[in-house]
């Protein structure tokens, strides 16, 4: 059941204003540049034209936005918690014993997770440009000066990630709540001058639109998509406020506050044409303008908070699951477990969205580049959804196919459309996505080489224990933890020191952690603990985490005691394995990938700082391994 699965009145909606703040940011913040990149590319602005965008707009919104991920999508919780990483282990939970749908599942979920980073880069570029992008209308004179605004706000924003989103985010819910409010009010302002536009709601107005451009109007659903962009972190970010608050905040404010603002930018180019120059300024009147920009800016350094957050936790996942190295986590908040910040992908983010920014050098540009991330990351969406469908919710075939039909075939469209920008930047998010594909697969096969290579090493702890007996060893007072990878037989590092070092301690153990395919374990769960042998002196413990949690063994360790095996922590040292990598001329890794995997490895974080244990208490031991 989702901890969040019941709520008072005022919890409701305490956190579905709290979900406004982080939750639809980005998607909050395409009225900005959605509509002026659809006529960007010569589209007429006369009222037929002007009705037939407005009701793909509106249709894109209910269908994929409101149906596809509020109504269906968001039902697939993962104990509470949602997200690409989440939809996948429920996936392969569902699929346990179809080894071949496993690996499908894994390989769109990584492809899907990989496009995810390009829209991280993106987004924050395309919106805070697009915002500053109001000086043009606004102050002609500072136009130069746009990129230089633009570069030190999204330099604030990375610098203070470092200080997490705990006191900040107090601040995100009243400004976005105030930006979705203004939203509305100035489109329903012009909505009133021209009420005849909300006619466009008729999908006839779409279609007609589509048949009458053809080939044109294929190409201008490339941006249309700009309309939806940010619609899966209503899924992504579940876990922090729960589903009925997201739905909650989401049709009965921020989808109609969209709306209204979509329809008063529509109303507005039926009765002034040139306004398509920057719609969404030209909503407000002069007065409000300078407001509007800073209050513009406010609202996307917030929506790239919430993407840069998404990417942190995204990450954080994908090293719990075994899917890249180890990295630097820092827990920014003592309440929030979701609260992460990782210095690298922090500092990797900024250096390519200003890459971006001095590359494009304005939202037109970049909105080219947009799209392909996003849709791609829709499909592997529905996919994964339709075997979670399949497996779990056990849906009949006709309903579940149907499902995946309608949805499969709105994405492709989508996704279809922005293939064509893939010359003019779309090839971007594409490179972003195939390289730390890349990255993700040569980490996988080589953990798997490295698994295999300690299975065929392993030795039993019988065999160990008749070893033992035949040639006894010296034993030391206290208790010696050795890291394992595997969780059966003896780990090569307490191998390794009985070889160079003859000695054994009264007490050891062979601790392995495991991470579960779902985001929490049990307390009561948490700890395995089995002896070997007849001395007692073996103990083999298996510590349970959860692929949101945070992996602290010290923690862990004093459930030992509660389950009868006595540890001093003061006293007891940790061994660990400070693997150096070889391999075999006839190694079944491709040789591009030997560098990568080993490139990886060495800068893989340091297991002592990432399980949080004791430096002082450690021994490391050189092995050699050759895969």
């Amino acid at each position: 059941m989702s901890k969040h699965a019941s709520h008072s009145k005022s919890q409701l909606t305490e956190l579905a204003l709290g979900a406004i703040g982080v939750v639809f940011g980005d998607i909050g913040t395409s009225p900005l540049y959605a509509i002026k990149e659809v006529f960007h590319g010569g589209l007429t602005t006369d009222p037929e034209h002007v009705l037939g965008v407005l009701s793909l707009i509106f249709w894109s919104l209910t269908l994929v936005v409101a149906i596809k991920y509020a109504t269906f999508i968001m039902r697939a919780d993962n104990k509470g918690e949602g997200g690409i990483m989440a939809l996948m282990a429920l996936a392969i939970h569902g699929s346990r014993d179809n080894p071949k749908r496993q690996l499908f599942i894994v390989t769109i979920g990584l492809l899907g997770a990989s496009l995810f980073y390009g829209d991280s880069i993106i987004t924050p570029a395309i919106s805070v440009l697009s915002a500053v992008e109001g000086l043009k209308v606004i102050a002609p004179s500072l136009e130069d000066y746009i990129l230089l605004i633009t570069i030190l706000v999204l330099s604030v924003l990375f610098v203070v990630q470092v200080k997490g989103t705990g006191k900040v985010g107090k601040m995100f819910s009243p400004i976005m709540i105030f930006w979705f409010g203004t939203l509305g009010v100035l489109g329903l302002i012009n909505i009133i001058k021209n009420p005849a536009v909300l006619v466009a709601m008729n999908p006839y107005y779409a279609v007609h639109l589509l048949l009458e451009l053809g080939v044109k109007g294929f190409l201008i659903m490339g941006a249309v998509v700009l309309a939806i962009t940010g619609a899966e972190a209503l899924y992504a970010d579940m876990g922090h406020f729960g589903l009925k608050p997201i739905r909650y905040a989401w049709f009965s404010f921020v989808f109609p506050a969209l709306l209204l603002n979509y329809f008063g930018q529509g109303a507005l180019l039926i009765s002034s044409p040139e306004a398509i120059e920057n719609p969404f300024y030209m909503l407000a009147p002069e007065w409000v303008r300078y407001p509007m920009l800073i209050l513009a800016t406010l609202a996307t350094v917030i929506a790239s908070q919430a993407v840069i957050s998404g990417a942190f936790s995204v990450t954080r996942q994908a090293i719990r699951l075994g899917y890249c190295p180890r990295m630097n986590v820092r827990h920014t908040s003592g309440d929030e477990m979701g609260q992460v910040y990782i210095p690298a992908v922090n500092w990797l983010l900024m250096v390519a969205v200003f890459i971006l920014v001095l590359s494009f050098q304005s939202s037109s540009a970049l909105a080219s580049s947009y799209g392909i991330a996003v849709t791609g990351t829709m499909i592997v969406d529905s996919l994964l959804a339709f075997i979670v469908i399949q497996a779990l919710w056990k849906w009949n075939k006709v309903t579940s196919f149907s499902f995946l039909s309608v949805f499969l075939l709105i994405d492709f469209l989508f996704l279809a459309s922005n293939s064509l920008k893939i010359p003019t930047g779309g090839w971007l998010p594409l490179v972003v996505g195939a390289v730390l594909f890349l990255i993700m697969t040569t980490w996988i096969k080589g953990k798997a080489l490295l698994a295999q290579y300690l299975d065929e090493k392993r030795v039993l702890f019988e065999e160990l224990e008749d070893k033992l007996k035949a040639q006894p060893p010296a034993t030391v007072p206290g208790t010696a933890i050795y890291l394992a990878r595997s969780v059966h037989g003896v780990p090569q590092v307490l191998l390794h020191n009985l070889e160079h070092n003859h000695v054994l301690h009264e007490k050891v153990i062979v601790l392995t952690i495991v991470t579960k395919e779902e985001p929490y374990v049990d307390e009561a769960h948490r700890v395995k603990i089995r002896a070997f042998g007849d001395s007692g002196n073996f103990y083999r413990v298996k510590l349970y985490f959860g692929f949101q949690e945070e992996q602290d063994v010290r923690r862990a360790l004093q459930l030992c005691c509660h389950e009868g095996l006595d540890i001093n922590q003061k006293t007891v040292s940790f061994f660990i394995g400070s693997e150096r990598l070889a391999f075999r001329r006839k190694s079944p890794m491709p040789k591009w990938r030997r560098s990568l995997f080993r490139f990886l490895t060495h800068n893989s974080a340091s297991a002592i700082e990432y399980f949080k244990i004791p430096v002082e208490r450690v021994i490391e031991l050189g092995i050699r391994i050759e895969l």
